[in-house]
């Protein structure tokens, strides 16, 4: 039997991130980061604006970006220390701000 490749994490973006992420709302790390901060490390490296977008100048999530490893909020669990898996699913989705207009 041979060894199975690394998959990798999976990083998925919304529309209005990926503009940062040179127009991909999929990233694909394969040397999977063992933890989220590792992560978003790798992501830095790669994809500056992005970063920044997500964690602020002290390096934490942001207030308004929630992130999820395989569907639950990191805040949920160890934040940024949250452990990766290989082929973990990383959704990164900033919050939508808003109200509702009243019509006469």
């Amino acid at each position: 039997m041979t060894a199975q490749p690394a998959v990798g994490i999976t990083v998925r973006l919304p529309s209005m991130l990926a503009e940062l992420a040179d127009g991909s709302r999929t990233l694909t790390i394969t040397a999977a980061p063992s933890t989220v901060r590792a992560l978003l490390d790798a992501v830095a490296g790669t994809h500056p604006a992005l970063e920044r977008r997500i964690r602020d100048e002290q390096g934490q999530v942001r207030r308004y970006v929630n992130v999820y490893v395989d569907g639950v909020d990191v805040r949920h669990a160890d934040g940024q220390d949250t452990a990766l898996a290989d082929g973990a699913e990383i959704h990164v989705l900033p919050s939508v701000a808003g109200g509702c207009a009243e019509h006469d």
